[in-house]
């Protein structure tokens, strides 16, 4: 059974952050569509992140309201149910 349904995803990222960069390529490519949040200009989103993770440091991906620090493509690709694509 598929499930079709887009997932609410959540990019918490800064400009000059490579990992940032991977994961909304990643995302890209695998044609998921997601809100980007930039900390370094957004303080309620920062103050937010910070809040949900107790981390400071970007890319913070939210699947659903389930955060992911880092660039964790095992963990993207089973909240995404992204299978073998890339």
């Amino acid at each position: 059974m598929a499930n079709n349904q887009q997932k609410r995803v959540i990019v918490f990222s800064t400009p000059s952050c490579p990992w940032c960069r991977r994961v909304k390529s990643y995302l890209h490519q695998n044609n998921i569509r997601f809100k980007e949040l930039d900390v370094s200009r957004n303080l309620n989103a920062a103050r937010d992140m910070v809040r949900m993770t107790g981390q400071q440091g970007v890319p913070v991906v939210l699947i659903n309201n389930r955060p992911i620090v880092g660039f964790q493509k095992d963990k993207i690709d089973r909240l995404l149910n992204i299978k073998g694509r890339n």
